[in-house]
């Protein structure tokens, strides 16, 4: 039965939603004592927890339905998938602090060159790869920055370069099941074997990845985007960049070693965070120690802190940059907040963004601060980067989806859906596919989407087997390429990638990123789910 509190519940959850895609803020009255003046933001970190605030306080939701977004239900714990993110995205980043990925982009440039043609498949597909093995959050980290720092200085312009790096990360976490979270939740509500999960998306990946490739060279054909040549003048040197090759190894051992254990125990139904929180918490004594051991002070190797970044120092050097370039804003520390780019793009724009506060420290405070920094520098520059928003996002997602299906809306979307599909398998493919793509914009994020639609299969009654496994894996496809998408906030990544760029002084709007994206996301909308269509066929 449909109450005034359903109506309530799905009000007040669409307009959170509505929050997180355009996040506004409101400075409160200069009056107020503590908190006068200050702006309050209503974002992706406040809108979800507020809205459960206000459905809390009307009786919309109880305890129990809080509980069960954090304990679980429907076998889908919450507690599970987000252990199991942190800890493989804590190996993932302080692997790339090794300087990996900026040692293969190296290594890709030198071997395509001069060609910028072959660079952007080489660039494409090493992003590819990597955002297999890896995830697409680290990548969109480095490889960000890196594209960046190389367009600036070969003069290229920047938009080609980074739409396809973003629909390359985003697209390839769909591989392995650890890639995104919203895969862990599919695992998860639907029952699908790890292994099985990467032997039903590699075909439709395999498929994505070529036909978002060809629509992104037609894209930017013109000379504009991708020019003949790029003005390299020296081949890169790919050891620069590789700053810790002890720390490459032994992380790159400890992830593959976690990967595969965490596949093989699938088979054993256990929980994926038992094995990945060991492994993290292995690479986090090695990180210690290592740390310890070579910046220790007595050591005659121990090198200071250095405001020269190797990447932008050996560009400097490739590209026979003038003198004074690392000086400019554009070429600083990879870390640094404010660098320029210059172009002449519309989509880019040369407006430094205000200086963020820097948080005031007692000199106490400061000095143990700058010890920890120097003396641990593998920690102190992968723990800021943990997704840690992730953990109240998703948790308040899983309550709000909770509190719909408290009042009724599951149930009733449930039914829905038995309707449009009649039950059957291709329908039930297209329309969870399409939807999981809109709704990846209009839900929350992918995340949002993915929780919202796995409960409406799993309650939808009388639905067999074979259409209910085509509906995961049609929404597998459809909550990653759904990230390729209108609007920044479909995915946490897109939110991260707008960020960086934001700091780096590169503008894209969102028209620009809608405008950019449409072609890619229909053409692997289409032979995605069509891929789907011939897997259930063959099996079904």
């Amino acid at each position: 039965m449909i109450t005034r509190f359903s109506i309530v519940t799905l009000v007040i959850f669409i307009i959170s939603t509505v929050f997180v895609i355009h996040p506004v803020s409101f400075k409160l009255p200069a009056r107020l004592p503590y908190c006068g003046g200050r702006r309050v933001p209503i974002n992706l970190n406040t809108a979800p927890i507020l809205a459960i605030a206000i459905l809390w306080a009307s009786q919309c939701l109880g305890g129990t339905q809080i509980r069960n977004g954090i304990v679980g239900t429907d076998d889908i714990k919450p507690y599970n998938i987000l252990i199991l993110f942190i800890s493989l995205a804590y190996m993932a980043i302080t692997l790339d602090i090794t300087g990996v990925l900026q040692a293969a982009a190296f290594w890709v440039s030198n071997k395509g060159g001069s060609n910028t043609r072959k660079l952007f498949f080489y660039f494409y597909v090493m992003l590819t790869i990597l955002s297999v093995v890896l995830g697409n959050d680290p990548v969109i980290l480095s490889g960000t920055a890196f594209l960046v720092y190389y367009t600036a200085a070969t003069k290229l312009e920047p938009t080609a370069w980074l739409m396809a790096e973003f629909a390359a990360a985003n697209t390839a976490s769909m591989v392995l099941f650890v890639g995104n979270p919203t895969n862990v939740v599919i695992c998860e509500g639907f029952g699908i074997n790890n292994a099985a999960f990467t032997a039903y998306t590699i075909l439709p990946f395999v498929a994505c990845v070529v036909a978002c490739y060809i629509v992104l060279a037609v894209q930017f054909r013109d000379e504009k985007y991708l020019p003949r040549k790029v003005p390299l003048t020296a081949k890169l040197n790919v050891r620069e960049v590789l700053r810790d090759p002890v720390g490459a190894w032994v992380g790159s051992i400890i992830l593959g070693t976690c990967l595969v254990v965490i596949i093989v125990v699938s088979f054993f139904k256990v929980d994926v965070w038992k094995i990945s929180l060991p492994f993290a918490a292995a690479k986090f004594i090695f990180d210690l120690g290592w740390d310890y051991y070579r910046f220790a002070p007595q050591r005659n190797d121990a090198k200071e802190d250095s405001s020269d970044d190797p990447m932008v120092s050996e560009l400097q050097r490739a590209m026979s940059m003038p003198n004074n370039i690392q000086k400019s804003e554009t070429f600083v520390s990879i870390d640094a907040t404010l660098p320029t780019s210059q172009t002449d793009s519309p989509e880019s724009s040369t407006t430094l963004p205000p200086k963020p506060k820097s948080i005031k420290l007692s000199p106490y405070l400061k000095q143990i601060s700058t010890s920890f920094s120097r003396r641990f520098r593998t920690l102190s520059t992968a723990l800021p980067r943990l997704p840690f928003a992730l953990i109240p996002f998703a948790f308040s997602q899983f309550i709000l989806i909770e509190a719909l299906s408290h009042q009724g809306w599951i149930e009733v979307f449930s039914h829905w859906l038995v309707k449009a599909s009649n039950r059957q398998v291709y329908p039930t493919i297209w329309i969870i596919g399409v939807l999981g793509v809109l709704l990846c914009n209009l839900a929350g994020t992918n995340i949002g989407a993915t929780i919202l639609l796995t409960k409406i299969v799993r309650s939808a009654p009388g639905f067999p087997e074979d259409s209910t496994r085509a509906a995961a894996i049609a929404l597998a496809v459809a909550s990653n390429i759904g990230a390729v998408s209108f609007t920044f906030s479909a995915s946490l990544a897109g939110l991260l990638w707008k960020t960086i760029l934001n700091q780096k002084n590169i503008t894209i709007t969102q028209k620009s990123f809608a405008f950019w994206n449409i072609l890619p996301l229909a053409a692997m909308t289409g032979v995605g789910l069509a891929i789907v269509s011939a897997e259930m066929a063959v099996l079904y």
